[in-house]
């Protein structure tokens, strides 16, 4: 009887280990299976939170995950790769996003002419059979370039020009397409960017179109002193229209801006605080100096009447000062034929 009594005591105490799945709350609480989301409304208790606070969240935390786990249960499952897998429904609770969604990736110039035309995009092998080096080279990539090394071991040269560099001339083709292709990448850029691109600027009319050609040589022409009035003009030559042309040429008034009553008293307010709260500027050092000058002039006129009082009391009247005629020199009357007495003045 004691060994029963011990094993049932035992199943006791494995039982309390596990406890039954079935919950029961006082609300229901909101289950999105979506997301896998549970939103208890249930207050918490307050003296269970202070006798144990970790215990009473842990078993909060059991009770939700299992309302949960039994949610998902009821779902219809099905076994891959031998596992239970359950399907979860669409998301019922919209989550706010951190950032926007994305947007779809513009077309490109070629892409909408495809588009247009109905042209599909060709898949192309990876490598192909080269019948010179009889091999399979690559389609794209660096080992495309050495099997292109490897097959132009040796380039014809003309022979009206015998110095001529093949190899050189095959490397500057290749850079000058790798160039135009970045350009054009930039270009769509731009245009996917809405952001205006300069009209003029080209290396020629291979990468310029006609009417491109047109606002530049407009442009050029006007860039004179004269404005291009004295400019001789081309046969059959045209005049650039479109939209922002006449702001490129120089000499050309550009449209003012409409102003607005705000930007108007935004101005005038600070016109206004400038002049009011304008202060004058001190010039420490000219004060100094117009002040020393002020001093020095008292100084001296206080020395000149004490001299005059003091030649009064010597004299009594005031001597009078030296002074000497000007000769007169024969008033301008001269006698050639009488000889001068005495030293010649110089």
């Amino acid at each position: 009887m004691d060994i029963v009594k011990e094993v049932l005591e035992q199943q006791q105490q494995n039982l309390q280990k596990y406890k039954p799945i079935t919950v029961e709350k006082a609300l229901e609480p909101t289950i999105d299976v979506g997301h896998m989301l549970v939103s208890d409304p249930n207050y918490y208790d307050e003296v269970q939170m202070k006798a144990d606070r970790e215990k009473y969240v842990l078993d909060l935390t059991r009770d939700n995950v299992q309302l949960l786990i039994n949610s998902i249960w009821e779902l219809p499952t099905e076994r891959v790769d031998e596992s239970i897998v359950a399907k979860l429904p669409a998301p019922k609770a919209p989550l706010p996003r951190a950032r926007k969604l994305p947007v779809p990736k513009p077309l490109t110039k070629w892409e909408e002419f495809a588009k247009k035309k109905g042209i599909k995009k060709r898949t192309r092998d990876k490598k192909v059979f080269d019948p010179v080096l009889d091999k399979w080279v690559p389609t794209y990539g660096y080992q495309r370039f050495k099997a292109e090394k490897e097959k132009d071991w040796v380039l014809e040269v003309p022979q009206n020009d015998p110095y001529r560099d093949m190899f050189k001339e095959k490397r500057d083709l290749r850079i000058e397409r790798v160039a135009k292709n970045e350009v054009a990448r930039m270009k769509n850029i731009a245009r996917a960017k809405k952001i205006a691109t300069p009209r003029t600027g080209f290396v020629g009319p291979e990468t310029a179109s006609a009417k491109q050609l047109i606002t530049a040589s407009n442009i050029v022409k006007a860039s004179t002193a004269s404005v291009g009035v004295f400019q001789e003009s081309l046969p059959n030559e045209k005049q650039a229209r479109g939209i922002g042309v006449k702001e490129l040429m120089p000499g050309e008034k550009r449209k003012k801006k409409a102003s607005t009553i705000a930007g108007e008293k935004r101005r005038n307010l600070e016109i206004v605080n400038k002049v009011l709260n304008k202060k004058p500027k001190i010039d420490i050092d000219r004060a100094i100096s117009i002040q020393k000058a002020e001093a020095r002039a008292e100084r001296d006129a206080e020395e000149a009447g004490d001299d005059g009082e003091r030649k009064k009391k010597k004299g009594g009247k005031k001597a009078k000062a030296f002074s000497r005629k000007k000769p007169k020199g024969g008033q301008g009357k001269r006698n050639h034929s009488k000889r001068a007495i005495g030293r010649k003045r110089r």
